[in-house]
């Protein structure tokens, strides 16, 4: 069975869905199963112990200058690429008119959720076959569900296997322990204060940790010195979004916020605390294989106190 996993962006969705991925290959085992991915975020479905092949996409580019030689000849070699193999089911769990579209380029039946499932109804006209799957899920369960309902097995009750393998020779901020910090976020209003940060690098220096603080974008990069300096703490060089995931892959706990990083870090199974100032995490909070804990919601920025008791917790669980 040859399937293709449609699953574009961003870095937090694609990690959703790579349990999905654990449970299709763990209900057939000779299944070939490839990924179309967002270019920035292969790096993900490239780390799946089950995914054969990932299809790099670079729309957020492209669509920037669709008219120029260079992105015609790019979108010409992607077509060529989708089209390269036959597959006998295309699975969009991305449910959006966009990814509908991408998923029309495979060779094969498309798949998907239903009108009253799809976060973009309109998405389902392209589907040949579609599953019921409940809003109110988190959206880890969500993909999996429907990729069981497609497929035809039983839908998993075990935890989600995210099926990462991270590679040894990662960056660390030296010999020895450390902690991960990320106060990276997409949007002002997800931030934390830098205060805050501080008083939680300084808790995780005391265990005699080090303290790595992650950045992805000059803005975020200057923050993570700020916080870095204050406290005594390492800040690595730009990594790849790979080199990111084997670096959080070695921590011994991670504090982030809500950002694909710390999603990355507790699908790795790292003891991760989440920080969310403005999104609710219940269909989308942290989910890994250790302990996590996500605070906060909309309007409802979590305080140090309570930061500090949840690192503690998801610390002291990871060594029962």
């Amino acid at each position: 069975m040859r399937i293709l996993i449609v699953k574009t962006s961003s870095m937090g969705d694609v990690v959703h869905a790579l349990p999905a991925v654990s449970d299709i290959a763990r209900a057939f085992p000779e299944a070939q199963i490839d990924w179309l991915v967002e270019k920035g975020f292969a790096a993900m479905p490239q780390q799946h112990r089950a995914v054969r092949r990932v299809i790099p996409l670079q729309w957020r580019k492209w669509r920037k200058s669709l008219r120029s030689p260079e992105t015609r000849a790019a979108l010409s070699a992607w077509r060529a690429e989708m089209g390269r193999e036959p597959y006998d089911l295309v699975i969009d769990m991305q449910g959006l008119v966009k990814s509908a579209l991408f998923a029309c380029f495979a060779r094969g039946p498309r798949a998907g959720y239903d009108w009253g499932s799809a976060r973009e109804p309109l998405a389902t006209l392209l589907y040949r076959r579609k599953a019921t799957v409940s809003r109110s899920l988190h959206a880890v369960d969500r993909c999996r569900q429907l990729a069981a309902a497609l497929l035809g097995y039983p839908a998993p009750t075990t935890p989600p296997d995210f099926g990462l393998k991270a590679a040894p020779d990662a960056w660390t901020p030296g010999p020895g322990p450390f902690a991960a910090l990320i106060p990276c976020a997409s949007r002002p209003e997800k931030l934390w204060p830098e205060a805050d940060w501080v008083a939680v690098g300084q808790a995780l220096k005391a265990r005699g940790w080090q303290v790595a603080v992650f950045w992805g974008s000059p803005e975020e990069e200057q923050r993570a010195h700020t916080i870095a300096q204050a406290i005594g703490g390492a800040v690595p060089p730009f990594l790849t979004a790979a080199q990111v995931a084997d670096s959080l892959a070695q921590a011994q706990a991670v504090v982030g916020l809500d950002t694909g990083m710390s999603h990355l870090a507790a699908a790795h199974g790292r003891p991760t605390v989440g920080i969310y100032c403005d999104h609710e995490p219940g269909l989308a909070g942290l989910r890994g294989a250790g302990a996590v804990i996500s605070l906060g919601g909309k309007g409802q920025v979590p305080s140090r106190e309570d930061v500090l008791k949840a690192l503690a917790t998801v610390v002291s669980e990871s060594r029962v």
